[in-house]
């Protein structure tokens, strides 16, 4: 009879232990794979960042907001040709502002890159800063009324880093949103009317090709505006596990803020509401490029930013997910 078969349960455990020991080391694993070395939270950032894009551009109601913007230039441009059609010059009675928006309406026939300055102008008050209310709500209280907001926590991205790449995904959703505008009524605009040579409002002719980067620059100030609410929608998506109510609350304050800043009563409030200074794009169309009231606006939308973002935060990190 062998020695293992006779031996006592102790020299079994000993054996076993010797065995164990002797036993050569496992093979590492390749750096970044999963369960040994975590690459640092900087570089799964990206990763995290095109998911949260993913998702937000793949929902039904984000492309269905995108179409609905697409469509309001070339109601805009059809309307101008239309009204246009028999000689006549264009009405300012439903311009956007009564200002800038009258003046790029009335220059839309004469070129057509004006239907694109008109098109923001007609979208920023309310169509725009409405599918970035209803995306910024939904950011995080559409996870926690899924059910998914705990498994995201599981991975190990971190509550704050989360919050960041939705504030994020929500700010690539305004740049894509004023785009897609802008877009639009470049295509209808070249479409249905002249293009060449732009003359600001301001009365200077610039080069078609300085008046498309007027454009682009514009396109980006007003996605930019558009920070201060996208950061006050995040806030209240921590609030709540409601995505319906936390889109609801968001837009309900965007109308009732514009409904203060329509109010003469109200003016000593007015140059700190968010949507105060949203129409100073106006001035990239001047000759020479007037900055102070542009400037202004980014400012105040990243002061938002800052306290809607911290207040985000603070909720966000201290908060109980249980959904």
């Amino acid at each position: 009879m062998s020695r293992a078969e006779t031996a006592g349960p102790g020299e079994k455990a000993g054996t076993a232990e010797s065995s164990a020991a002797a036993a050569p080391p496992p093979t590492p694993r390749p750096f970044g794979s999963p369960g040994l070395f975590r690459l640092p939270g900087l570089f799964r950032l990206p990763g995290l960042f095109r998911s949260e894009l993913t998702l937000t551009f793949r929902r039904w109601r984000s492309l269905a907001l995108l179409g609905v913007l697409a469509a309001v230039p070339v109601l805009i441009g059809v309307a101008v040709k239309i009204e246009t059609s028999d000689g006549g010059g264009v009405g300012g009675g439903g311009a956007p502002d009564g200002g800038a928006g009258v003046a790029f309406v009335s220059q839309i026939t004469n070129n057509g890159l004006f239907l694109v300055f008109a098109a923001l102008a007609a979208t920023l008050p309310f169509f725009l800063p409405m599918a970035v209310g209803v995306v910024a709500g939904d950011s995080v209280a559409g996870e926690a009324s899924a059910g998914t907001l705990r498994y995201l926590l599981v991975a190990p991205a971190g509550r704050a880093r989360l919050l960041l790449v939705k504030f994020a995904a929500v700010m690539a959703f305004c740049l894509v949103a004023t785009l897609t505008v802008a877009l639009s009524a470049l295509a209808v605009g070249a479409l249905l009317f002249p293009v060449g040579d732009v003359t600001t409002i301001s009365g200077v002719p610039v080069p078609f090709v300085e008046g498309l980067w007027r454009a682009a620059l514009i396109a980006a100030v007003v996605a930019g505006s558009l920070m201060g609410l996208a950061a006050i929608g995040l806030f209240v998506s921590t609030l709540t596990s409601s995505g319906i109510a936390a889109m609801a609350t968001t837009v309900g304050l965007l109308i009732t803020v514009q409904i203060l800043q329509s109010v003469p009563q109200l003016d000593a409030v007015h140059p700190y509401l968010f949507t105060h200074h949203w129409m100073s794009f106006a001035d990239l169309m001047r000759e020479p490029l007037l900055w102070d009231g542009v400037l202004r606006n980014l400012g105040l939308q990243a002061a938002y930013a800052a306290v809607f973002g911290s207040a985000a935060w603070a909720r966000f990190t201290t908060r109980d997910i249980t959904s």
